[in-house]
């Protein structure tokens, strides 16, 4: 198999934010709607935008909400993100093997950088798309189309790993090959009926896809 370029979704693939993602859910429905909503209520939510998640529940309140989240989102950032196991040394393995790294996520830029920073995984990937680059969100093509041109790569000879169907079905809809995370908060049979390439128990078992020997 010839690939040369990895895109990530970055939550719940690279980094462990679904703790984050659910309390910062919580945390603003609760204030609007008191005790309407439970953790698995807003499992749903994970993926997705939060424009489209919120114009659902209340499109006169979506900017106000949007407001309500992020701000408990980012003050408890630190605390609650974690990294899961072998994705450092997997991702670090990749970029000194040459590989053409890339992350493409519905987040703003501003949140991607804080996770990137705490984890150390800042200084390994060449093109971050984020939600303010595009007009379409996963999984419309368009996020993965800007990460390949941004890294001059080729659709067939790139893979997109993430944790939710909008990151494999965006990998179809590009044409390039996919791998789903088992560690996925959805579960890997929600996953794997979206049927990627791939299926990851660790990030390091990315590197025996690829033929690669770990340092």
């Amino acid at each position: 198999m010839n690939i040369n370029t990895i895109l990530f979704d970055l939550d719940g693939t690279l980094i462990n934010t679904n703790d984050l993602i659910i309390e910062s859910f919580l945390h603003t429905l609760n204030h609007y709607y008191p005790n309407q909503y439970t953790r698995e209520d807003v499992l749903a939510f994970i993926g997705p935008p939060l424009r489209d998640t919120f114009e659902a529940i209340d499109p006169n309140r979506v900017d106000e909400m949007i407001e309500t989240y992020r701000a408990f989102n980012h003050a408890h950032h630190d605390a609650l993100v974690k990294e899961y196991e072998t994705v450092y040394d997997t991702v670090q393995t990749l970029h000194e093997k040459g590989f053409k790294l890339g992350i493409v996520t519905t987040k703003i830029r501003h949140t991607v950088n804080m996770g990137l920073k705490l984890t150390k995984l800042d200084s390994f990937f060449q093109c971050i798309i984020t939600l303010d680059d595009v007009e379409h969100a996963k999984p419309h093509p368009e996020p993965i189309e800007k990460a390949l041109a941004c890294l001059q790569a080729k659709p067939e000879e790139t893979l997109m790993v993430g944790d939710n169907h909008h990151d494999i079905l965006a990998g179809k809809h590009a044409g390039t090959k996919t791998a789903g995370v088992a560690w996925t908060i959805k579960g890997r049979e929600h996953l794997a009926k979206y049927e990627p390439d791939f299926m990851l128990e660790k990030m390091s078992d990315l590197l025996s896809i690829l033929g690669v020997t770990p340092h």
